[in-house]
């Protein structure tokens, strides 16, 4: 048996399946053997070293990269099914770095979150300001919300493009290094709101993050990538760092060093 971990499955129902999934880029290996499956309500955090195949992983999810081998399902359809439509709220690492020249209120961007090919050319409401509404309550910037995004601090741009996910109804929310670039106060309520969005709001939520105490303290269960799944448990079971470095086939280099010192 190798060194991964699984976790069992509490909810029964399945919003992604994962199964044997390996990917190459540019002609190497960056996933191997990916089993995963997350079920709804769950917050499943992300984590493992840089080049560990975090974002690769991520995109192959969403169909944008091909895996070499292996299947992805989500709420039981292919990545590309046009019944998805709205049902996944994708927030990557650039998604709150618009330029400054960019002149967009946080209003207009949450309305972005509405736009979809069957609506793109409708100019009748539908139901979409109302969306919009309860998107900018969810996420508290309903005091800023006819604001420049360019003037937002950088957690309350986070907030404005999490709505864009809400107000698009998206039932499972994949964010990429949400918490990079802001402030602990900030990213503490964040974090608290996304706990909100699952217990509160049913939302399913896989977050990628280097922040590995920010993660413990939120999410309900923790994935460690290394090329393969090295940990797939519930938080309070991530285990600690001399058993992560194991996991890793990281040795005590410095234990080595003297003891091969003393024999000379």
């Amino acid at each position: 048996m190798d060194s991964q971990v699984v976790g069992t499955i509490r909810d029964p129902e399945t919003i992604l399946v994962v199964k044997d999934i390996t990917v190459n880029r540019s002609g190497k290996l960056i996933l191997k053997d990916i089993n995963l499956t997350i079920n709804r309500g769950e917050f499943v955090g992300l984590v493992g070293p840089n080049g560990s195949g975090k974002s690769t992983l991520m995109l192959t999810i969403l169909g944008v990269l091909k895996s070499h081998r292996g299947t992805v399902s989500i709420f039981g359809r292919q990545t590309n099914s046009s019944h998805l439509y709205g049902k996944i709220g994708w927030v990557s690492q650039a998604a709150s770095n618009l330029p400054k020249d960019v002149r967009l209120t946080v209003r207009e961007l949450v309305q972005l979150g509405t736009v979809n090919g069957k609506n793109m050319f409708r100019f009748a409401d539908n139901g979409r300001r109302k969306k919009v509404d309860r998107a900018i309550k969810m996420v508290d910037l309903e005091d800023v919300q006819n604001i420049d995004i360019a003037r937002l601090s950088g957690g309350q741009r986070q907030r404005a493009v999490i709505a864009r996910a809400l107000a698009s109804e998206a039932e499972f929310i994949l964010l990429d290094e949400p918490l990079v670039g802001i402030d602990r106060d900030a990213r503490n309520s964040l974090l608290k709101l996304l706990d909100g969005l699952c217990h509160d709001e049913g939302k399913t939520i896989l977050m990628v993050s280097h922040d590995l105490a920010a993660i413990r303290q939120t999410a309900h269960r923790m994935i460690f990538l290394e090329e393969t799944i090295r940990f797939d448990g519930d938080t309070e079971e991530f285990p600690d760092l001399v058993t992560l470095a194991d996991l890793r086939g990281i040795g005590p280099v410095h234990g080595h060093a003297h003891h091969a010192h003393e024999e000379e």
